[in-house]
């Protein structure tokens, strides 16, 4: 599957952001999909995931603030992201797996990054 992320941009602390994803193929319904970030100096980290069922996962420091959905019909995917703070400054990338498990360690589908700017 392939992916292609966009919506990022650069708001203020406590402004929110709507992060999209559009996936090519007939199988998107089947995948397990995810937002990763990585902030400036860091490594890369899981954010949320939504499985086929529509089950939703957050780290911890998004929990509250941050809302994945996804829509089948139109092979997209969706992160809502509100009362920005300047720690979620960082790249965010959406990436697909055929589970759970393979998402949260080594997803074999990436897009490409989308930067989000929280200035305080």
């Amino acid at each position: 599957v392939q992916l292609q992320a966009s919506g990022g941009g650069s708001v203020q602390a406590g402004e929110s952001l709507r992060l999209s994803c559009q996936a090519s193929g007939r199988t998107f319904s089947r995948y397990v999909m995810g937002w990763y970030r990585q902030p400036p100096g860091k490594q890369r980290e899981w954010v949320a995931s939504i499985t086929e069922g529509s089950s939703t996962n957050y780290v911890d420091s998004v929990k509250g603030r941050f809302t994945i959905t996804r829509d089948n019909d139109k092979n997209m995917v969706y992160l809502q992201l509100n009362s920005l703070k300047p720690e979620d400054t960082a790249v965010y990338f959406c990436a697909a797996a055929g589970n759970l498990p393979e998402l949260l360690h080594s997803p074999p589908s990436w897009g490409q990054g989308t930067q989000v700017t929280v200035s305080s």
